[in-house]
C-alpha cells in the first residue's frame, strides 16, 4: 500500500534563503510521526508548505498525498482532501463565533465529500456538536465565543483540537501544539488530540519530549540543518531528551 504523504527530496526556500535540504519522510494511514530539532532547522516551514503556504517556495522534490501530487493542489483543496494544520499561534477571528466557524467547515467538507446530499441542519449540527465538546470537557458555551478571541493558550489549542473532531481529517499536522501549555492543559489536549484522531494520521512539530508522555509516536525524526538526519522509535525521544540535538 502508498504511503497516505510521501515526502521525497524536498527542498524549500524563503524569501530567497534555503530553509530545507533533501527531506524525505513517509506517513502511512494511522500513524504518528514526532518531528523534533532545534530552532530554526526547518520544522515549521515544512508544515506550512504541506498546507500551501505562499511565503514557502519549494525549489526541489516532490510531495505525494494519497498518491497525487500535493504541491499542485491549492491550499483549501488540500484542506478538502483530509489535510489539517493546527498552528502554533491560532488567529483570532472577530464576529464568528466558534461554532459559526465548524458549521461552515463541516457544510464545505460535505458538500466537497457527498455533493449530492442536502447541507446538514443547524440542529442537527448543533447536537453532533455538543456531543463532541461533552467528549472534550468543553463547556456548552465555548462555540458561542468568537474564534480565538480572548482564548488563552489552552483554549486556543483546545478549539482546533474540536475542529479536528468536527473535521476528521486524515493528517493532521500539528506545528507545536504543546507551545504554551500548562502540564493540565497538555494532558487535555492530548487526550482530545487521541480521541479525535483515532485510526487517522499525525504529524507532530515539537520542540520538547513532553508532549510525547501523553501522545505516543510510531516513530520519531529529528530535522536539523533543513534534513531529517535521524529517526527512531518511542524511545529515540527519550535519548535526545539526555544528549541533546548537538551528538547527531
Amino acid at each position: 500500500m502508498a504511503p497516505l504523504l510521501n515526502i521525497q527530496n524536498l527542498h524549500a526556500s524563503v524569501e530567497g534563503k534555503p530553509v530545507l535540504n533533501g527531506v524525505n519522510l513517509k506517513i502511512n494511514e494511522g500513524e504518528i510521526h514526532a518531528l523534533m530539532g532545534p530552532n530554526g532547522s526547518g520544522k515549521s516551514t515544512l508544515s506550512n508548505i504541506l498546507m500551501g503556504h505562499p511565503k514557502f517556495r519549494v525549489t526541489k522534490g516532490k510531495v505525494m498525498y494519497k498518491g497525487k501530487d500535493l504541491l499542485k493542489m491549492k491550499p483549501h483543496e488540500r484542506a478538502l482532501a483530509g489535510i489539517f494544520l493546527a498552528f502554533q499561534y491560532p488567529k483570532e477571528i472577530g464576529g464568528v463565533s466558534l461554532e459559526e466557524f465548524l458549521l461552515a467547515a463541516y457544510r464545505a467538507k460535505q458538500k466537497h465529500d457527498k455533493p449530492n446530499d442536502p447541507p446538514v441542519l443547524v440542529f442537527r449540527f448543533k447536537a453532533m456538536l455538543d456531543e463532541l465538546m461533552k467528549k472534550l470537557k468543553m463547556p456548552e458555551k465555548f462555540a458561542e465565543r468568537y474564534l480565538n478571541v480572548g482564548f488563552s493558550g489552552g483554549e486556543k489549542k483546545k478549539a482546533e483540537v474540536l475542529q479536528m473532531a468536527v473535521l476528521r481529517p486524515d493528517l493532521a499536522v500539528m506545528d507545536e501544539t504543546d507551545s504554551g501549555l500548562d502540564v493540565d492543559a497538555l494532558k487535555t489536549v492530548c487526550a482530545g488530540i487521541k480521541q479525535a484522531m483515532k485510526g487517522k494520521s499525525v504529524l507532530l512539530v515539537t520542540h520538547y519530549q513532553r508532549v510525547l508522555k501523553y501522545l505516543t509516536p510510531d516513530f520519531v525524526h529529528v530535522l536539523k540543518d533543513g534534513k531529517i538526519v535521524k529517526s527512531g522509535g518511542k524511545n529515540f525521544a527519550e535519548e535526545l531528551e539526555k544528549k541533546g540535538y548537538e551528538a547527531l
